[in-house]
């Protein structure tokens, strides 16, 4: 692995407060050193973290659920995913967890692809994304919040969705993205 020096651009924190305790975020005012001397104030929401899959069958198609999601006010197309159910639960057994609560589908084969850290700008949330291999069908069973749609399609014609701007929800992008070279599309 590369080596960067970064010793010139690092912050040190010097105080942290803990303002408010929401469903799924909870947020943090913290104060850092900056590499100049000066105070910053930084706004930190904390988020247990979450898995995310991407089910690949021997086809080549992928199952992506559709759901409405209040902060944007619509409905998205997205691999299955969800936060853990613990601090330090492991990553892989939620996202097997997620897929067979969302999709029904359970699988043989798992590849990891990458912690996604997904907006380091003012929140520690890392969904674990994986893609999954080798489908079985079974039963969902989503919880009792949660509506969605399974939809099969193409895994090219998902790629298209991207470049056509139809599906933009950032784990599906990446996903999508990080298993086109092994899939070998």
């Amino acid at each position: 692995m590369r080596q960067f020096d970064d010793s010139r651009i690092m912050e040190q924190t010097v105080s942290s407060e803990h303002v408010f305790d929401g469903l799924i975020l909870h947020i943090d005012h913290v104060t850092n050193r900056l590499p100049n001397g000066q105070l910053a104030k930084r706004e930190v929401a904390r988020h247990i973290g979450a898995a995310a899959v991407l089910p690949v069958d021997d086809a080549g198609d992928v199952y992506l659920v559709r759901q409405y999601r209040a902060p944007v006010e619509r409905v998205l197309m997205e691999i299955p995913a969800g936060k853990l159910d613990f601090k330090g639960e492991d990553r892989l057994a939620a996202a097997k967890r997620e897929l067979r609560e969302e999709t029904g589908l359970t699988a043989a084969r798992w590849t990891h692809l990458n912690d996604l850290l997904t907006t380091v700008g003012f929140c520690d949330e890392c969904i674990g994304i994986y893609l999954a291999q080798g489908l079985t069908r079974g039963e969902s069973a989503p919880d009792e919040d949660e509506f969605l749609n399974v939809v099969k399609l193409p895994f090219d014609e998902a790629l298209a969705m991207v470049a056509r701007n139809e599906i933009n929800d950032a784990k599906t992008v990446c996903a999508l993205a990080l298993a086109k070279p092994l899939l070998g599309r």
